[in-house]
């Protein structure tokens, strides 16, 4: 890299060229063949190429997504790149721009979320080759950020200089333990522009990404952002968010504002894995298992901001609709489309971890 070039990461609720995304299939990941998942993943697609207005980059490799459920389009492309699993917004590049306006993608290390120390699978050459490979395909110029690890997950940008994240991702033994917060501080203001760091203590409740922001908190507009939020003190959420609620509020952005914090609720009941559930899974030799009884990463914040419309998780629970209304108050210009993503949540994540904007 150029380190005389200056970078910035626009905010996701800046205009989009569009979206890459990548077809799931991994046993591990997706119960049953991924039929599910599948057809969660396709209304989502569609969502964003047609209520969003936008293109969308869908990557696959081997099979091509199933034509009754997603075909390719003026909107819809298909690119034949091979990843171990579709986490697009950690394993594809994140995208920048330079002071001339050209979009540039950076190429983080990828090590599926905390390699040898805690990492959720073993083998993740395909994950990791993947976003430079995604730059070649879109011809967009790669900046290398290696052996920097990080995952677009575990950051949100204002488009101005902030950044939010979490202690518990960024500083986990699994990412880079040799450097010290202000040397990763140093890296985030290289590739990205960041002249402000909001080190938020926590993420959700038994996140397997060490506490991704993304499912947390995030941005609505400068200086205004939405943070997960329980009222119930019995609830192992309540002290985290409590701990980022008071950082938020004692916290200034680049600009110097005080930040505005909307709180969103998480679900009323917890998501848990069913038996049926967990017997649908297929594990390779050293990858994380799911168990029934066990309690997902559930959060409306893991929402995604396209051109025209705001995708948001749906679990079938009681503040669906409030985390609908709420949204759409941040979002007066934008449609909300509430989608059931139960399916999605199954491998860990959701909306915006199988998302990546390119400006």
């Amino acid at each position: 890299m150029n380190h005389m070039e200056k970078l910035i990461m626009p905010a996701e609720y800046a205009p989009h060229r569009g979206t890459v995304m990548i077809w799931p299939v991994r046993p591990g990941s997706w119960p049953e063949g991924a039929v599910k998942a599948q057809r969660a993943f396709a209304e989502i697609i569609k969502g964003i190429a047609y209520a969003g207005n936008e293109n969308v980059w869908v990557l696959y490799h081997m099979q091509k997504p199933d034509p009754s459920l997603l075909e390719e389009d003026a909107q819809i492309h298909f690119l034949d790149i091979p990843t171990d699993d579709a986490w697009a917004r950690d394993m594809c590049p994140t995208f920048v721009r330079n002071e001339a306006g050209i979009v540039k993608g950076i190429d983080w290390k990828f090590n599926a979320w905390g390699g040898d120390f805690d990492g959720l699978y073993q083998d993740y050459e395909q994950d990791d080759a993947c976003a430079a490979e995604v730059c070649r395909k879109l011809e967009i110029p790669c900046v290398s950020a290696r052996p920097f690890v990080l995952e677009g997950g575990s950051i949100h940008t204002d488009g101005e200089g902030t950044l939010i994240t979490t202690e518990e991702c960024l500083l986990s033994k699994g990412r880079n333990p040799q450097l010290t917060k202000a040397q990763i501080e140093k890296q985030l203001a290289a590739y990205l522009g960041i002249t402000k760091v909001i080190w938020l203590p926590y993420g959700i409740y038994n996140d397997e990404t060490d506490g991704h922001v993304d499912n947390i908190c995030a941005f609505t507009a400068p200086g205004r952002v939405v943070l997960a939020w329980t009222d119930q003190q019995d609830d192992p959420q309540y002290e985290r968010s409590l701990a980022d609620l008071h950082v938020l509020e004692n916290a200034t952005d680049a600009k110097g504002r005080t930040i505005e914090v909307v709180r969103l609720p998480v679900p009323s009941v917890p998501v848990c894995v069913s038996a049926e559930d967990a017997a649908g899974f297929s594990y390779e030799e050293g990858e994380d298992t799911r168990e029934a009884g066990e309690r997902l990463a559930a959060s409306y914040v893991n929402f995604y901001i396209s051109n025209a419309a705001v995708l948001v998780p749906q679990f079938g629970d009681i503040n669906d609709g409030t985390a609908v209304n709420i949204l759409q108050r941040e979002f007066p210009d934008r449609t909300v489309v509430p989608v059931m993503t139960r399916d999605i949540l199954m491998g860990g994540g959701n909306i915006h971890c199988i998302t990546q904007q390119v400006p």
